[in-house]
């Protein structure tokens, strides 16, 4: 069975480009991001390690630690981090797994229990290693996507994302389409309108179901 939302993720030994680490351990009392790749040194995935290279401000701000996961060894790790910088034109600070055995890979569900890597792979042979995973600090999944091999990650809508997840954890509200930062919410269903006032203050009702209002300061 996959990994669904609320499910725990798994917990994992593994070596990364920083050193070894205890996957929940290292998660501790933070939100974390966890984003996987099918191979070092490709181009796709340069431009996103860049990208999350360049956001370290927008994690460290959000409280949220970022790891990678690629199948490859640490040492390839090592060196992919001078293009990754390079591109980026800042440090990746940030530390890579190391999942040459592809454990990481098969416990997140990104690819099925019998797959191997062959003598002189191609990233084809790992392509669902693609998929960009939200943590809260209950160690809980709270979002996954996962992307094709030719189509890079939009990484606004990451920190989009982990924003509408941390507001909506921090007051009891949920976030509309295309929700951004001190927009008004939405008042969950199962909240009463008499409820909803103690709470919010005025909010308006759009549909009986459909109620929104300004975020508490």
């Amino acid at each position: 069975m996959g990994l669904r939302i609320n499910d725990i993720v798994p917990d994992f030994k593994a070596d990364t480009d920083q050193g070894e680490i205890s996957f929940h351990d290292w998660i501790g009392d933070s939100w974390a991001i966890l984003f996987s790749h099918p191979k070092d040194f490709t181009p796709v995935c340069t431009t996103e390690f860049s990208a999350v290279a360049k956001l370290s401000a927008e994690w460290e701000k959000r409280g949220t630690k970022v790891i990678g996961v690629s199948v490859d060894g640490v040492e390839d790790h090592k060196k992919w981090k001078g293009d990754i910088e390079k591109v980026a034109g800042s440090k990746a600070g940030f530390p890579i797994i190391a999942d040459e055995g592809l454990a990481v890979s098969k416990a997140f569900d990104m690819l099925p229990a019998e797959a191997y890597l062959p003598d002189g792979r191609t990233p084809n042979d790992s392509a669902t290693v693609r998929s960009v995973f939200i943590i809260g600090p209950d160690k809980q999944l709270k979002l996954s996507m996962t992307y094709p091999m030719n189509v890079g990650r939009n990484f606004s809508e990451v920190l989009r994302a982990l924003d509408g997840l941390q507001t909506a954890a921090k007051a009891g509200v949920a976030t509309p389409a295309d929700w951004q930062v001190g927009e008004d919410v939405i008042i969950p269903p199962a909240v009463s309108d008499a409820d909803a006032k103690k709470k919010f203050g005025d909010f308006e009702t759009v549909l009986p179901y459909l109620r929104k209002t300004k975020l508490p300061s």
